[in-house]
């Protein structure tokens, strides 16, 4: 079999297994031995929510462009387990090679497939040191077939195992040996061709995860406090951070549960700090009420959401873009909010950096809502897109008249921190006059949700404008978050007249989506969820109906070959011409 196929420019590989066999540590591999080869590189993992057993997998694309979609399409297989190719068989077809282990039972009869090539992997683990270098010598073998310079996979070991005992370091040398070994046999059979061209425009690019974009925009808003209780997918954040506390001058603290995680937060920003929370969505409904007192102290506070599928637990290791209206809707009485939603690594680092200024300049809740699929995906990216700023802070030395909630007409308030100047800083989670006091008088509630709200005004026109693809004339599909990269490549695929809209800030929306919404022919929203939440938010915000949606709600990411074929099919069926 040759690859790349036919009118593609990447080989898609699909690595799958139990829980503990150590498809995450192939994934590693794969993506830095890629990148360092001279080749782009996107992965995506899939797991199941258990520490052992069930089935896994990786899905990786190499290639000589950006990448930053999944697909459907798999050219190489690797099942490290029973059941795993049941597990996959919805990405084979007659091109899938499927790398077989002898030692495997299963055999692909009942459904389409490539060429079975027998390996034998786990036989060559005894001798190095038994079934947990089963995902070392896979590496080396797909390595192999990509004819990868088996020094570099070396030197990206001895960095992975350079803490451990000099005799792992060793054992998975001969683990990667066994797997070129592997793979040099099936090249000299004639059994595989892969024809990629490297360059060297990789070379100073970086690699990064989706959760690691956040940590450090986080770092770049000038974050120097983190509370967080750990929650699938959202705990690379806590981790990233506590990883930099140091360097950074960070506090971090693993919290006791969500309610202590915001409320110290908000502590935090009281006493002079810039502090964030990351959570997911039954995290995020316990901070509810501290969500309230948030806006009812005008106290800055930029929580993280990773969204995974609900309701209660639901698919906890799944990915999905259900909890929109949570983030939206969630807190009890009104007060202003901002929420963002990055469609790349990119995005993440810039719009969490933004998160922190919006929230110190407003006074205000900032939301940054990601997703399992973001968080947990690889790619390389320019570096240079990626600098750290450390913005000023907004805060002022108090003098002896200082009134914490002063009237003003764009409804934002001088903001002292206690012991910096001489006036009491008084906050009360009650409704309050001028110096924070307690009150219960109908006129002063008036003016002070008055104030309050009238940070709406300035957040509108401030709000990011919406990345457009395309002219706008004809159709339009309209997106957020995560499914950028995804829609993009799909809409590339289709010969259409089709604009893409991607809204990085869900709320307040900009004025400009009214402006291009009005002008389009027709409105596709994408979303991965079942009540197409955006397309609700948008009829809500700008009187606009959506005129057709693309949803799913599985727990799995949509992937380029599911978005072409239902844009497709609703172009074919309501007249695609513009």
């Amino acid at each position: 079999m040759r690859y790349p196929r036919e009118g593609y420019s990447d080989i898609s590989i699909v690595i799958c297994g139990e829980a503990g066999q150590g498809i995450q540590t192939v994934e590693e591999i794969l993506v830095k031995a890629s990148k360092r080869s001279g080749f782009h590189v996107f992965s995506v993992k899939e797991y199941m929510s258990r520490i052992r057993g069930g089935s896994n997998s990786t899905s990786i694309r190499i290639g000589v462009d950006p990448i930053r979609a999944p697909v459907r399409r798999m050219d190489i297989a690797v099942p490290l387990s029973k059941g795993a190719l049941d597990h996959i068989k919805w990405r084979s077809d007659e091109n899938s090679t499927i790398l077989l282990d002898s030692n495997l039972a299963d055999e692909p009869e009942s459904y389409d497939h490539g060429p079975v090539v027998k390996v034998d992997i786990k036989n060559q683990t005894k001798e190095v040191g038994g079934p947990i270098y089963e995902n070392t010598v896979s590496a080396g073998l797909i390595c192999s077939l990509l004819d990868f310079d088996k020094a570099v996979i070396g030197d990206i070991l001895k960095e992975r195992f350079k803490d451990r005992q000099e005799d792992v370091y060793e054992k998975n040398l001969k683990a990667l040996d066994s797997g070129f070994e592997i793979g040099r046999s099936i090249i000299e059979k004639g059994e595989f061709n892969v024809d990629l061209k490297a360059s060297d425009e990789t070379e100073d690019r970086i690699l990064m995860k989706g959760i690691q974009s956040i940590a450090l925009g986080a770092v770049s808003g000038g974050c120097d406090f983190i509370s967080s209780y750990p929650m699938s997918p959202s705990t690379g954040v806590l981790v990233g951070l506590a990883s930099r506390q140091k360097k950074y001058g960070i506090v971090a603290e693993q919290a006791e549960d969500e309610i202590s995680a915001i409320n110290m937060t908000l502590g935090a920003w009281y006493a002079g700090g810039r502090g964030m929370v990351t959570t997911s969505g039954g995290g995020y409904s316990l901070m509810a009420e501290g969500l309230s007192l948030a806006g009812m102290l005008e106290m800055p506070v930029v929580i993280h959401l990773a969204q995974r599928p609900g309701p209660a637990t639901g698919l906890p290791t799944r990915t999905e873009q259900g909890d929109l209206f949570l983030a939206l809707f969630s807190g009890h009485g009104e007060f202003p909010r901002v929420i963002f939603a990055p469609g790349t690594p990119e995005d993440g680092f810039n719009l969490t950096a933004r998160a922190f200024d919006l929230a110190d300049r407003f006074q205000i809740p900032v939301i940054i809502m990601t997703d399992q699929f973001m968080v947990d995906s690889y790619t390389d990216l320019d570096g240079g897109d990626l600098e750290l700023k450390f913005p000023l802070r907004h805060i002022v030395r108090t003098d002896a008249d200082y009134l914490r909630y002063r009237y003003s007409m764009n409804g934002i308030s001088e903001r002292g921190i206690p012991g910096y100047g001489e006036g009491i800083v008084n906050v009360d989670s009650d409704e309050h006059d001028e110096e924070g006091h307690i009150t219960e008088s109908m006129i002063t509630r008036d003016l002070m949700m008055e104030k309050r709200m009238a940070k709406m005004e300035a957040l509108r026109e401030e709000a990011l404008k919406p990345h457009m693809i395309g002219d706008g004339k004809g159709d339009i599909v309209i997106c957020w978050g995560s499914t950028l990269e995804t829609v993009k490549e799909a809409v590339d695929s289709i010969q259409e007249n089709i604009s893409i809209l991607h809204i990085s800030q869900l709320y307040p929306l900009s004025k400009k989506v009214n402006e291009v919404l009005s002008k389009c022919r027709r409105k596709i929203c994408l979303e991965n969820n079942y009540t197409g939440q955006l397309a609700r938010l948008l009829r809500m915000e700008t009187g606009l109906s959506v005129d057709h949606t693309i949803l799913k709600y599985s727990g799995l990411p949509f992937t380029v070959e599911e978005v072409a074929e239902s844009l497709g099919k609703y172009l074919a069926t309501n007249g695609g011409e513009n």
